[in-house]
């Protein structure tokens, strides 16, 4: 996959929202790979905030959604993984400051 066909995912990914914390999956550093192979299926490797997090198939679906007016993707998979597990070290400096942490 080129950095321009990475670089449309991660922003479009930018647009699925953490419903209990109000910050983009990205920012808060869940995504964790984009792969895409010759047929134009897309793997998301992703976390979430805790293992028994009772949205994750809401969130899923969004990646889904926000994902379907790629061209160039024509299946998606979300592989939901908890190693390495998720900790505020692995959120943007933009989410710190939008969830007051330091």
């Amino acid at each position: 996959m080129n950095e321009e066909l990475k670089e449309n995912i991660m922003g479009a990914l930018e647009l699925v929202i953490d419903p209990e914390l109000g910050v983009d999956i990205v920012n808060l550093g869940l995504v964790y790979d984009t792969e895409m192979d010759d047929e134009g299926n897309v793997t998301i490797t992703m976390t979430l905030t805790s293992m028994g997090c009772p949205l994750a198939g809401t969130i899923v679906d969004q990646v889904k959604r926000a994902l379907a007016d790629i061209p160039e993707i024509k299946e998606v998979e979300v592989n939901i993984v908890f190693n390495p597990p998720w900790n505020k070290e692995m959120m943007s400096r933009y989410a710190k400051i939008a969830l007051g942490i330091r």
